[in-house]
């Protein structure tokens, strides 16, 4: 699966979600992803919704690093979040609290 694929995937899995379900995720989520398959998107979630779009958002709340690879195994549920952080395979900078809502978001 491409890193697009995963992205497209997280959109259509938060477009099924109510403004309810995403009331505690609200924020923006940057996403650098380095590595093969590399990019970056962000996701925007509002009290109307969320939006996922590539590229750099202008005021992101947490930017999450992490290479390519090990997004796609923590989006698929086969990497912990908190071990991923723990080892140093995903850092973050900006909102702690945010970033915690991470796992709650894209699962």
């Amino acid at each position: 699966m491409t890193t697009e694929e995963v992205f497209q995937e997280l959109k259509n899995r938060l477009a099924g979600k109510t403004p309810d379900q995403l009331a505690n995720s609200q924020g923006i989520y940057q996403f650098n992803l380095s590595g093969d398959d590399g990019a970056q998107y962000y996701v925007a979630v509002t009290p109307s919704g969320a939006t996922v779009e590539s590229g750099t958002a202008p005021a992101p709340g947490v930017t999450i690093s992490m290479t390519a690879a090990d997004f796609k195994a923590l989006a698929q549920g086969q990497l912990n979040p908190m071990s991923a952080f723990m080892s140093g395979k995903l850092s973050v900078a900006g909102d702690m609290g945010l970033a915690l809502k991470l796992q709650t978001l894209i699962s």
